[in-house]
């Protein structure tokens, strides 16, 4: 019997995944039920949005990512058909627990979204062992990390330190940050040099050798510093330069008119939000009058929402061998409509746009679902299509 193309690689299985949890979570939440979770009541309803948002879409495109981009890296094959089918299923039991707020529930969903990421953790680990390779392992060491740190939320949900729990869920997102940077020094090269030459017969950008790892490493101490010594002011001054070393990476996208290429400026904007969010943060905690969560949200919902959009519209088409001159009107309208997401959601915090408050949140959650929703209606057809894949994007090793 033949194999659905959709379950021929983990991006074309996980993205549609990732979106439509997406688009359908916060619009329910925000949008539906006023921020709150109708089994929701030991545990902070906030937390659960944040938890669900991180390991929940974030958690699943980050597997379709690394399921397709590791075995590309290592030149091995990559996880298919029922190997697919068993991650997603994994993924999903957790999924249901969180849109509702179950807390009874929620030690019996981390033990799926342990599976999940150890499960996806073997899948990376075994393409880097047949190859005896430790090229990439900083994806395998930071992936079992992201697990580590999904178990420590639910410890501290489940002994009632929402304190403990809502640390962890800022270092979830320092991992993801650092997992973005990480996969930026590879995606750029690619990007970048297509959209300066669309034939791929030169390779006129080369990244700086002092930028690709500086940002990462900084986001790592500042996440050690705030997660162990929450009072110390040392963590204010590592996100000061955190947020210092992905501004200054900006100087990557210094490319001239390709620079304003949707798939180039869309990463351009993931970074940028990244340096600010990080120097809120570092301000936040120096004593500016700012509300604690807006560098959050600029990470969260601008750098990563960013991000993540700029991997499904990059690896989406260049995995079903199409090339990124011509991109999709819904690639353009997704990339809109996260960035305009982003904007509407951080701008009030920050009393800019203030007549917004408080109804930025739903105008950003329909926002934010409206870009996922229209990446599925552009995407979705071309995945579940057969088509050979080309060189992907993520290809930079």
């Amino acid at each position: 019997m033949r194999e659905r193309p959709i379950l021929a690689e983990a991006l074309r299985l996980f993205f549609p995944l990732a979106a439509a949890h997406g688009a359908l979570l916060p619009f329910l939440w925000v949008v539906l039920g006023g921020y709150e979770l109708p089994f929701s009541s030991d545990i902070p309803s906030s937390q659960w949005h944040a938890h669900e948002m991180i390991f929940g879409t974030y958690g699943m495109a980050l597997a379709g990512f690394l399921g397709s981009a590791v075995p590309e890296w290592t030149d091995t094959s990559p996880p298919r058909g029922r190997a697919l089918f068993c991650l997603a299923a994994l993924w999903l039991p957790a999924r249901l627990v969180g849109a509702v707020g179950a807390d009874a529930l929620s030690l019996v969903a981390a033990v799926f979204d342990l599976a999940f990421l150890v499960a996806l953790s073997a899948l990376i680990g075994r393409a880097m062992l047949e190859r005896r390779t430790t090229k990439h392992l900083a994806f395998l060491f930071w992936l079992l990390s992201f697990a580590a740190v999904a178990a420590g939320v639910r410890y501290g949900w489940f002994v009632g330190d929402v304190a403990l729990s809502a640390r962890l869920l800022e270092t979830a997102l320092c991992i993801f940050i650092v997992l973005f940077s990480l996969s930026a020094s590879r995606i750029n090269v690619v990007v970048i040099n297509l959209a300066l030459d669309p034939t791929g017969e030169t390779t006129p950008y080369r990244p700086h050798p002092g930028r690709r790892h500086a940002a990462a490493a900084m986001t790592v101490l500042y996440m050690a510093s705030a997660l162990i010594f929450p009072e110390s002011g040392v963590s204010a001054w590592l996100a000061l330069a955190a947020g210092a070393a992905f501004l200054d990476r900006l100087a990557e996208w210094f490319i001239g008119r390709p620079a304003f290429r949707t798939e180039v400026v869309i990463l351009a904007l993931g970074n940028a939000f990244a340096g600010a969010g990080f120097l809120a943060l570092g301000a936040t905690r120096l004593g500016l009058d700012l509300p604690p969560v807006a560098g959050l949200h600029m990470l969260s919902v601008g750098a990563l929402g960013c991000a993540v959009m700029a991997v499904l519209v990059i690896a989406g088409l260049r995995h079903t061998g199409r090339d990124l001159l011509h991109l999709p009107r819904q690639a353009h309208g997704a990339a809109l409509l996260m960035v305009a997401a982003a904007f509407v959601r951080v701008l009030p915090e920050f009393a800019f746009a203030a007549g917004l408050a408080p109804l930025h949140h739903a105008i950003s959650a329909v926002l934010w679902a409206a870009s996922f929703g229209v990446w599925l209606h552009g995407f979705l057809p071309m995945l579940a299509a057969p088509g050979v894949g080309q060189d992907g994007a993520c290809n930079g090793s």
